[in-house]
């Protein structure tokens, strides 16, 4: 009977051993099989925004992979509202957004992967309250007074600055006219002496 009662209590004591030394490495595997999520967002989840962001921010439990990061912004309108690609800084992804987007739904999608390989796929809703405001105009200068004595002075200048005429082009021009007197006066004394002859 003795004997019989320490069988058994061998064979619990063996039953109780294996759990308790297997237990520490189910422990320890438990991170590794861990899901990554979504830990904040920016803006938030249901988040009711006075104008659009500048950027959406992700935030997740574990680092993310540069090269498999997507995320999306959709606009009330269903056009993508994002200004370029999502840029990565350890566990946040950071997405530029375009300017001037209307007011409405928005929708924030996102399939990243965690560095160790694990996806993680999702996506939420925010509102806008108002649009983004229109860029003001460029206004065009009006010249300064100062502005305009210095273009109209530059003008006169130029005016004024046209060249004279060569030198040698007047006492050609000059000489060409003595030569024509002269022919003319010889000519009239000419015909005075042809008249008083006859």
């Amino acid at each position: 009977m003795h004997a019989v009662n320490r069988r058994a209590a061998r064979v619990a004591a063996r039953c109780l051993v294996v759990p308790l030394a297997a237990a520490p490495l189910l422990f320890a595997a438990q991170p590794a099989f861990a899901h990554t999520d979504l830990v904040t967002g920016s803006p938030a989840e249901a988040a009711s925004e006075s104008r659009p962001p500048q950027t959406i921010k992700l935030t997740f439990s574990d680092e993310m992979t540069s090269r498999y990061a997507k995320v999306a912004l959709t606009t009330p309108d269903g056009e993508q509202g994002a200004a370029g690609a999502p840029r990565v800084t350890g566990r946040t992804v950071t997405l530029p957004v375009n300017p001037g987007l209307p007011a409405g739904s928005y929708t924030v999608g996102y399939r990243v992967v965690s560095a160790d390989g694990h996806p993680v796929t999702g996506s939420y809703r925010f509102t806008v309250e108002e649009a983004a405001p229109a860029p003001a105009p460029t206004p065009t200068p009006t010249p300064t007074p100062t502005q305009t004595r210095t273009a109209d002075a530059s003008r006169t200048d130029d005016a004024s600055s046209t060249p004279d005429p060569p030198l040698p082009v007047v006492a050609i021009a000059g000489g060409l006219f003595l030569l024509a007197a002269a022919g003319v006066s010889v000519a009239v004394t000419r015909r005075r002496r042809t008249r008083h002859g006859s």
